[in-house]
């Protein structure tokens, strides 16, 4: 998937939707463990209301944008094998190309990612996962979950947490106990960052949204439709159809 303008329209006609429609809890089938996923929903948003949010509001008062732009930098660049090897597992070998060659030019040219001179030469930035790949594979996409401190997945994107790790050279390096000054701040930094991108997505949850668990679902599993077809959605004719997952039942 390509981020940009497209993404921005989806997520703004997605907000739209779910606020007309109330957000209702109508029964389905793809949320079978709904009450355990309440209540890992609401052990998220306690910690993040209590630990996470004020920190995150710290760290994007004392630092100016500029820095945080080299931070997202960094941490894209460097979970950005993941994208390379995603992008070949589904079959997309010249996008896979193009992605292996933005990550070296970041990694060299960029600093270790912190600048972004691919997208200057023309190399786009795409996001894909192994969980996307699954889909594209034909796996379906089962039961949603949430999970402790991670937050929104299903059965089968649960197969790609491991992927997202076993890319990522900071997985490896907080590996090694004797480098806990690197990894601990580095982490930290990480779910700032994180959190930080959401700062805005999660405000207008909790201000606006009848139920937010009903809607941090709804448009987490849309989310999911919208990338995995590289932001073209089938249109659904029905409301049955729009709740079915077109890669399994």
């Amino acid at each position: 998937m390509q981020p940009g303008l497209s993404q921005r329209r989806f997520w703004l006609v997605l907000v739209i939707l779910l606020l007309l429609s109330g957000c209702a809890t109508a029964k389905n089938h793809y949320d079978p463990i709904e009450p355990l996923n309440r209540s890992f929903y609401s052990m998220n948003d306690a910690a993040d209301k209590l630990v996470i949010l004020p920190a995150t509001r710290a760290y994007r008062a004392a630092t100016p944008h500029g820095f945080r732009i080299l931070v997202s930098n960094f941490f894209s660049n460097i979970g950005y094998m993941n994208t390379v090897l995603n992008d070949f597992l589904q079959g997309k070998g010249k996008q896979g190309m193009s992605d292996l060659g933005r990550f070296l030019v970041n990694s060299t040219v960029g600093f270790a990612g912190l600048g972004d001179p691919a997208t200057g030469i023309g190399l786009k930035k795409h996001s894909e996962d192994f969980g996307q790949t699954l889909a594209v594979w034909g796996v379906p996409q089962g039961a949603y979950l949430v999970y402790p401190f991670l937050g929104p997945s299903s059965v089968r994107d649960s197969f790609g947490i491991a992927s997202t790790y076993a890319t990522n050279p900071l997985f490896w390096i907080s590996l090694n106990a004797t480098a806990p000054e690197i990894t601990i701040p580095l982490g930290i930094l990480s779910v700032l960052n994180t959190r930080s991108h959401l700062m805005e997505a999660t405000n207008m949850v909790n201000e606006l949204a009848l139920d937010p668990y009903v809607f941090t679902r709804e448009a987490w599993r849309q989310n999911r439709l919208y990338q995995i077809y590289d932001g073209h959605p089938p249109q659904a004719s029905t409301e049955d159809d729009f709740d079915k997952d077109p890669f399994g039942p």
